[in-house]
């Protein structure tokens, strides 16, 4: 048995030793998948995407949305993103880092959107969350809420909603909570 793993330890050397580097470590399908999707991403100018731990560690990433209209226009907004070694067959774990006021992202960052719950399945991507990221930002939607206050000030007094969301992103208080500025 010890002389196997000193053979096992010999043939790491030796390839080591032949092309001075360890053996390339195997990819699991679901990195593969997400390279994939990483190099199709269709990325707009308001989107941006960042990799923290360098470009060997596709499965935590972050994106930076920058909408250009609609009540956040202006803003920036980073969300993480944490990929399983079961990708596509589990949805990316999604967080806004940013403190917003917004009636699908509650104050902890936690972001309500059907695909990255119930609605996933394995053909959708990284762009497809994207594009649903984004549309939360032009159209929030009050009938699917994390926060409900934010929701019921959009549903009932829409430009309260407007005033609320500029003095957030501004570093206001809104209903007793501070706001970063994000502007």
């Amino acid at each position: 048995m010890i002389k196997l793993f000193s053979v096992k330890q010999k043939q790491r050397e030796a390839a080591e030793n032949a092309n001075g580097r360890p053996p390339v470590k195997k990819q699991s399908a679901g990195e593969l998948r997400l390279q994939k999707d990483i190099s199709e991403l269709n990325l707009a100018k308001t989107t941006t995407i960042f990799f923290p731990n360098g470009k060997d560690n596709l499965l935590n990433f972050e994106i930076t949305i920058r909408p250009d209209e609609g009540y956040y226009q202006g803003g920036t907004f980073v969300f993480s993103f944490q990929i399983s070694q079961v990708y596509p067959h589990e949805a990316p774990k999604v967080k806004c880092k940013t403190k917003v006021y917004h009636p699908n992202i509650d104050l902890e960052g936690n972001v309500c959107l059907n695909i990255l719950r119930e609605d996933w399945k394995p053909v959708l991507s990284i762009n497809s969350i994207l594009y649903g990221l984004t549309y939360l930002f032009l159209d929030p939607n009050p009938d699917d809420p994390l926060n409900h206050e934010a929701a019921e000030v959009l549903r009932d007094n829409p430009r309260q909603f407007d005033i609320n969301v500029k003095r957030s992103m501004s570093g206001g208080y809104v209903a007793g909570n501070h706001f970063p500025r994000c502007i």
